[in-house]
């Protein structure tokens, strides 16, 4: 069992780079639960009308994605 913890530990020391880059681009929050103002509004817009009438509202939430620090 503790050949387990060792392994989980080194990747996850592995995955977070360079000094200081994990601070720069990590988001602080999911993603699920970033802007949930446009995701709203996004989903609602889908749902009624599909997705290709609602590039406006899927771009908005992208941008409020971006502006959170995800790479979308």
């Amino acid at each position: 069992m503790g050949g387990y913890f060792s392994v989980q530990s080194a990747s996850a020391v592995t995955s977070l780079g360079p000094k200081g880059s994990e601070s720069e681009s990590k988001p602080q929050k999911k993603i699920c639960c970033a802007c949930p103002d446009t995701k709203k509004i996004r989903d609602e817009c889908i749902v009624e009308h599909g997705e290709a009438a609602c590039e406006k509202w899927i771009e908005a939430h992208r941008k409020c994605l971006r502006a959170e620090g995800f790479k979308v």
